[in-house]
């Protein structure tokens, strides 16, 4: 879907966002969307340490029906 965005549509998005935010915002705006995404990053890591935690500790039990079977 963005594959197909090329230089030009990129610099008419931009043009666009500094007409609506102005050169001013843009700053705090790029600050903003910086710290959004550091934010999901760090999130995704700490839901991808915690699968991991689980399924170690998943794999350490024995299962339910193993013990049945001894």
């Amino acid at each position: 879907m963005f594959s197909k965005i090329g230089v030009t549509e990129l610099l008419v998005i931009l043009a666009i966002v500094l007409l609506i935010f102005g050169p001013t915002k843009l700053p705090q705006l790029g600050k903003a969307i910086g710290q959004t995404i550091s934010g999901f990053k760090k999130g995704h890591k700490e839901a991808q340490a915690e699968a991991a935690a689980e399924a170690a500790a998943n794999a350490e039990e024995p299962h339910s029906s193993e013990e049945r079977a001894n």
